[in-house]
């Protein structure tokens, strides 16, 4: 199943118990607001199909995994409800990965920004490549990492997130982001990531549904008040992309 969206799409496409969902946009597979929709509505059909045990989630194209937020859109924000509305398709896509009924796997072949970090950590099972770099560039734009966060201190513990969060304009290598458990396995070339993911897609395919749903369960015990907390933080984002400071330094990172 393809969904066009403009100047992207998500593609849904299954084989042997196994859904694999992809996104796509031009700018380093960022994510404008109906591309959030459409992958989490995607994930939600997904988790609840019988005939699917496992989803494998990726972007298109051999560099950036996701850049994260679209520039375009946060330029675009008037108003406080409208900021909301956008950093709120962000909690809603991180916490439709949480309460999925099913395992999914991330794919990452390339770098990460914000977001797509986020998406990285609500993974069940990330599997990455070398170039797979990882940064949290919010505060340099005058917001800060606050919807993907919970997700992120989750995966790596909180002095790691601080030290992404605080200082937003530096890279962290993948074998940084291995190290510290955003990623489960890295691998030095794509084609062994995609064996791998291969791998573990087919072997939880032929697992119990019912051990994996509970399994997944366990795992994310905790995060049940999620559903209110990440629209908190999606309302504080929304009221700071308002700010004058916040307008001008998109506009500069557009320019570079």
């Amino acid at each position: 199943m393809l969904r066009e969206i403009k100047d992207g799409y998500v593609k849904a496409e299954r084989h042997n118990g196994v859904m694999t969902v992809e996104f796509h946009h031009p700018q380093s597979n960022s994510l404008p607001g109906p591309l959030l929709e459409a992958l989490t509505s995607e994930i939600h059909s997904a988790g609840h199909d019988h005939d699917i045990h496992v989803i494998v989630l990726r972007s298109a194209g051999d560099r950036a995994f996701c850049a994260g937020a679209s520039f375009e859109e946060l330029l675009a924000i008037e108003t406080a409800e409208q900021g909301l509305q956008f950093f709120s398709g962000f909690a809603h896509l991180i916490n439709e990965m949480r309460k999925c009924p099913k395992m999914i796997i991330v794919r990452i072949q390339g770098r990460c920004v914000g977001g797509g970090v986020g998406i990285a950590a609500a993974a069940d099972y990330a599997i990455a490549a070398e170039g797979a770099d990882v940064k949290l560039s919010e505060l340099a734009i005058g917001i800060g990492p606050f919807v993907v966060g919970p997700a992120v201190e989750r995966k790596i513990g909180l002095a790691n997130f601080s030290s992404l969060a605080i200082d937003s304009t530096m890279w962290r290598d993948a074998e940084w982001a291995r190290r510290r458990g955003l990623y489960a396995e890295l691998h030095s070339h794509v084609t062994e990531m995609d064996e791998s993911i291969n791998r573990l897609a087919g072997q939880l395919a032929h697992s119990s549904p019912d051990a994996m749903l509970q399994l997944k369960q366990c795992l994310w015990k905790g995060t049940e008040h999620w559903d209110h907390l990440l629209l908190e933080r999606a309302a504080m984002s929304g009221r700071l992309v308002l700010s004058p400071f916040t307008k001008t330094a998109i506009q500069k990172f557009k320019k570079k």
